[in-house]
């Protein structure tokens, strides 16, 4: 029977073929393969138009017909990515499963990820069959195996899963929820150490249900979601398995839509894992998948497969996709709704900021103005003595260092360093001398001087800064420049662009928490903002006006609840919105807003990762953003950078970067993740 989703629907993209005939098809595969060359496409239309029960039907009549085995046909005929897709078509999901597990584990070094990605993902009954599969398969035990080729906890909680014994009672016990919860922080961060023994007894053998509940009560009790703590307390492949298994018990088409994202996006593909998602999703949930994933990502599934492969492979492919979700250019309520779990979990969710600069122990200002006077002195210059003092004291001790130079050596330090050090290094240095507020009105004030606005730098800065930040600015740039900020914005800028900008750079946003009566008037105002055709044009409206106020002057928390409010009525995600409906700098300033207000870390973590990713590096934005969140939320922003692109932030930077600037900035950095 086919599977269902939602009330009883199948969520599968491929769907069984009306009037089948087993023995008609394999007599057209047969034909397509016969002679010189083969029918590529009509093998391809054929394969990904019947699903896996009729396919198995098919090669059972090949081999009635011809005496030959369809797959090893298949395989001779086809070459690369394609043939690795269609031979998986051809095989019982089980047995799929099992050939690419045999795969992970066999040759030099295992596939960690295939192993997570299926084993955290199958149900009971699917670990079963995989399990079965593989004995026949390859006349081996699989739990043998992955005994054989793992360690440590990253094996015991492999084992746990292939148990396939998951809890399948929807009958949840509220004692045992709380009790549940209250295990897993004792395990972890109540604890010296981490007791992984009750993370994999937990994750591994409760029901889904019983596990989403003791998800919300673990955040209710210790303020932060679950997946903070299992990457605070584990570290390696059992954090990777255990996120996995967290992240398929909230929402498995969630998980799977963001495999497929990160298998696609930035330089090369990830071919094994688009091909293992597609292939083991396409009767399963894969309109689910794509729902989400146009939530997530606001682009279809389908366009990013058509813009990310090519050939028959991409024919195939986007078969198994079974539609473009662009086209029809609404929200699914499914996706809706998972955007409104994320809106949620940013609601309730209490960050506990962190940077990774802080201020030295033993600190002498004395000793280090020495220090630095002595790197500068004489011939050359000892960059590496400057790095080590400067990136390892928090910007109060700068400070104090300055002050200490002038008094000692009756010079000034910003001076002899701008005279001693150039480049990108010299940038590096000097901003983290300045303050905070100092630094930032520089930036301001480099974007807005010379031919042309930098609006990025704008918006990056008074999207993102609190009200106490954006005052001090103010008096700096008074300070700095004899002239207002406002007043330097006013005439650098125009329309709704300047009054958005004006209103953050008064610093005037509340600072209370949410109001439920009033977020659902502003949700309304909203709503009806973005229905309008071109809210840039340049046309003021009361209506406009006040969705400017709303966005510019509401707290963070009563904007969460907006956003929120904003879906319950539209079926829409605000900041999906925003881009549709809004176009140029208007709309990029709105969307930052939205983003500082959902996940300021995952904001910042994207605009480094843009900064180095492809060729070349925008070394003003990384420096710029690797010097302002250093003692504010830099280890927030690594922890976001590593789960969303896969890499850590030290590993770009020293793969990205060189010489002292590289040294200066993986010494912000902090720490390889």
């Amino acid at each position: 029977m086919a599977p269902t989703g939602k009330a009883g629907r199948y969520r599968g993209s491929v769907k069984e073929f009306p009037n089948f005939n087993a023995s008609q098809d394999a007599e057209a595969l047969y034909n397509a393969m016969k002679g010189f060359g083969s029918d590529k496409e009509a093998i391809l239309d054929l394969i990904t138009s019947r699903n896996n029960k009729q396919r198995i039907e098919i090669s059972q009549a090949y081999k009635s017909l011809y005496g030959k085995d369809l797959i090893a046909d298949l395989k001779r005929e086809l070459t690369g990515k394609f043939e690795r897709l269609i031979v998986g078509l051809m095989r019982p999901l089980a047995y799929f499963d099992a050939k690419e597990i045999k795969d992970a584990l066999q040759g030099i070094g295992t596939d960690e990820k295939c192993l997570i990605e299926i084993l955290a993902s199958r149900t009971n009954q699917q670990i079963h069959n995989l399990v079965e599969a593989y004995r026949d398969a390859y006349e081996r035990e699989l739990e043998a195996d992955v005994l054989g080729d793992t360690s440590g906890h990253f094996k015991k909680m492999l084992v746990v899963l292939l148990q396939g014994t998951r809890e399948e009672d929807d009958v949840v016990s509220e004692d045992l929820v709380e009790q549940d919860a209250k295990d897993l922080l004792e395990a972890g961060d109540l604890k010296w150490g981490t007791d992984e023994a009750q993370f994999i007894y937990i994750l591994g053998n409760r029901s889904k249900q019983h596990l989403r509940l003791v998800f919300d009560e673990y955040l209710k009790i210790s303020g932060k979601p679950i997946e903070d703590s299992i990457r605070g307390e584990l570290s390696g492949d059992i954090e990777k398995l255990m996120l996995a298994v967290v992240k398929c018990i909230r929402s498995t088409p969630e998980y799977f839509a963001e495999r497929l994202y990160k298998a696609m996006k930035g330089l090369g593909t990830k071919d094994n894992t688009l091909i293992r998602v597609m292939v083991s999703r396409s009767e399963i949930d894969m309109l689910d998948i794509r729902e989400v994933f146009r939530t997530k990502y606001e682009k279809s599934l389908h366009s990013m497969i058509k813009d990310d492969t090519s050939g028959e492979y991409k024919k195939a492919l986007l078969k198994l996709c079974g539609g473009d979700d662009d086209a029809a250019g609404e929200f699914f309520p499914e996706a809706a709704q998972v955007a409104y779990r994320m809106w949620e979990l940013s609601a309730v969710a209490k960050v506990e900021l962190r940077g990774t600069v802080r201020p030295a122990a033993d600190f002498n200002a004395d000793g280090d103005v020495k220090v630095l006077r002595k790197a500068m002195k004489g011939l050359g210059t000892d960059e590496g003595a400057i790095i080590d003092v400067v990136t390892r004291r928090s910007n109060a001790q700068r400070q104090e260092i300055l002050r200490a130079y002038k008094s000692h050596f009756g010079r000034d330090l910003m001076a002899d360093l701008k005279s001693e050090l150039s480049g990108s290094l010299a940038k590096l240095i000097l901003g983290l001398m300045m303050t905070p507020a100092q630094f930032d009105a520089k930036q301001l004030k480099k974007a807005m001087e010379g031919a042309g606005t930098d609006e990025n730098i704008l918006i990056e800065i008074l999207a993102t800064r609190n009200n106490r930040e954006i005052q001090a600015i103010n008096e700096a740039y008074r300070a700095a420049y004899h002239k207002s900020l406002e007043d330097a914005l006013s005439s650098d800028t125009s329309g709704h662009f300047k009054r958005i900008l004006v209103s953050l750079a008064l610093g005037n946003r509340d600072e209370g928490g949410e109001d439920l009566t009033r977020a659902h008037e502003d949700a309304k105002v909203v709503a009806e903002s973005l229905k309008l055709s071109d809210v840039s044009s340049g046309d003021s409206t009361s209506l406009e006006t006040h969705f400017l106020s709303i966005l510019c002057t509401r707290s963070y928390p009563h904007l969460r609840r907006v956003f929120q409010e904003f879906i319950k009525m539209t079926n829409h995600d605000v900041a999906h919105t925003i881009r549709k409906h809004m176009s140029g700098d208007v709309r990029d300033a709105f969307v930052a807003i939205v983003r500082s207000v959902k996940d300021k870390p995952a904001f910042f973590a994207d605009k480094l990762y843009d900064s180095m990713k492809g060729i070349g590096t925008d070394e003003r934005t990384l420096t710029r953003i690797m010097v302002s969140r250093s003692e504010i939320d830099l280890l927030n922003i690594r922890r976001v950078f590593k789960e969303m692109h896969e890499k850590s932030l030290h590993h770009m930077i020293e793969k990205d970067t060189s010489g002292d600037y590289c040294k200066a900035l993986l010494a912000i950095c902090g720490g390889d993740d």
